[in-house]
């Protein structure tokens, strides 16, 4: 490939992310849904490529006409296409580093509660999966087992991991599904919103809450375009600010990192099952490895005492730029005929997916929360939804001045959180273990996992 192609196909996404601004700023609904401008672009990609603009072309104008195959040329989405899948490593690999690792003590003293019912809200959300995919979809309309994986995959990882793992869905036999876990990314930040703001008012109504102080346009647009996606009060320890060049490289260290693990993984996995047909390593992205490679750099850093040159929101803006030319790639060159060719398991897994979301916030986390349950459950429920940013922005409606503590456990959770689901190691080695064990055993699994977060929150947290 050119390698001009490739610095106009990266200019080009930095026009239309200009443009998805332009068009969040003039057109309210988009920041009333807190839709960033990212996604805006992405769809605006999407619809000037060959899909939409070039279909319309070819109707109205003719297969011959220059405006056939989209404004945008082929070169320019080959190259959109490659990049989530180097970028998703680069947004992982941040996730950690900049932030103080506490010990496990303290954290389950903050957050146990919160693990329980997120860990518990994941698990489920694999169960319900693949079971519509062992009674409905798979029997009826024949659809691949690795469907089971798309609700935690879309809805608790986001675009971010959806598109990471495209890789992965086309070497297993369904690329279709990479499609499908974007749009149902898309789904989930919509309607995680507005089923959001709608419980909220449920809440002001019924007496359950106060009535929430509305968020400020300064506070929305930073929520928005991904620039907060933690409480930074909670992790911040930089005492002073290194150039962006030192973060860049902290980074590019962990994902170097993460490789190593892989490699390494690899080998033995090919050593110890080298005469058997089981392959998991191969199929599993490096994404999550790398953000095991960032904690075990923040974790050498916190011993050398090297950590308190970090500047966690320069890492966030790295992480958070990384995120958005993801995002404006992965839509824009999404698969229409992908979500038509199967626009009965999409709309089944969003229903479901929504469906269990609501039930754990409004069944399950009154049981599970001591106190401050529709803070706390709001959080996870938005998080659930769609991605971290999501239940940061419920809370802070919810609870803007923090005085329920519910930001800081939501912040303490992520630590014993993201590395598992959400975008975590079993996130990233779902599918592989679906295509491996088969659909029924990792029901068996999940469910049980789900079964048993669930009976250990009630035990240990149910309020009397």
């Amino acid at each position: 490939m050119e390698l001009d192609v490739i610095f106009y196909a990266l200019i080009l996404i930095g026009v239309l992310l200009l443009i998805g601004k332009i068009i969040r700023r003039r057109f309210t609904v988009f920041q009333a849904l807190f839709i960033p401008a990212s996604i805006i672009a992405g769809m605006l990609g999407l619809v000037l490529g060959e899909q939409v603009f070039g279909l319309a072309g070819r109707w109205l104008l003719g297969a011959d006409h220059w405006m056939a195959g989209g404004l945008i040329p082929q070169g320019f989405l080959d190259v959109w296409s490659g990049l989530p899948g180097l970028l998703i490593s680069v947004v992982f690999a941040g996730l950690f580093i900049g932030k103080s690792i506490p010990p496990l003590s303290e954290i389950w003293a903050k957050a146990g509660p919160m693990v329980a019912h997120g860990q518990t809200m994941a698990w489920g959300q694999y169960a319900i999966g693949l079971t519509l995919v062992l009674l409905i979809l798979g029997p009826i309309w024949n659809v691949s087992p690795l469907a089971g994986a798309l609700i935690e995959i879309s809805f608790e990882g986001g675009h971010g991991t959806a598109a990471g793992l495209a890789d992965t869905f086309q070497e297993l036999g369904f690329a279709d599904g990479a499609d499908l876990a974007l749009a149902l990314a898309t789904v989930g930040v919509v309607m995680g919103t507005l089923l959001g703001i709608v419980l909220i008012n449920w809440g002001v109504h019924t007496g359950r809450i106060a009535a929430p102080k509305e968020v400020d346009e300064a506070e929305r647009e930073a929520l928005a375009e991904h620039d907060e996606r933690e409480p930074p009060e909670i992790h911040r320890i930089s005492t002073m600010t290194e150039p962006l060049s030192l973060h860049l490289a902290l980074i590019g260290l962990a994902v170097g990192l993460g490789w190593l693990l892989h490699q390494g993984l690899l080998l033995v996995e090919g050593v110890v099952l080298g005469q058997t047909d089981f392959e998991l390593m191969r199929h599993v992205p490096l994404f999550p490895l790398a953000m095991i490679g960032g904690v075990a750099l923040q974790i050498g850093l916190d011993r050398i005492g090297f950590a308190r040159y970090i500047d966690r929101t320069l890492i966030n803006r790295v992480t958070g730029a990384a995120l958005d030319v993801l995002i404006i790639a992965a839509l824009a060159t999404l698969s229409l005929l992908a979500i038509g060719a199967n626009l009965q398991t999409f709309l089944i897994l969003a229903l479901a997916g929504i469906a269990w979301n609501l039930f754990g916030f409004l069944v399950l986390a009154p049981l599970m929360f001591p106190k401050d349950w529709f803070a706390r459950g709001m959080g996870n429920f938005g998080q659930c939804m769609g991605m971290t940013v999501i239940g940061l922005l419920l809370m802070r409606i919810v609870d803007p001045d923090n005085r329920t503590g519910a930001m800081e456990s939501f912040g303490y959770k992520q630590l014993l959180f993201e590395p598992v689901v959400g975008g975590g190691l079993f996130t990233a080695a779902s599918l592989p273990l679906i295509y491996q064990f088969g659909p029924l055993p990792i029901l068996v699994l999940t469910a049980g996992l789900a079964l048993g977060w669930l009976v250990f929150g009630l035990i240990l947290f149910r309020r009397g």
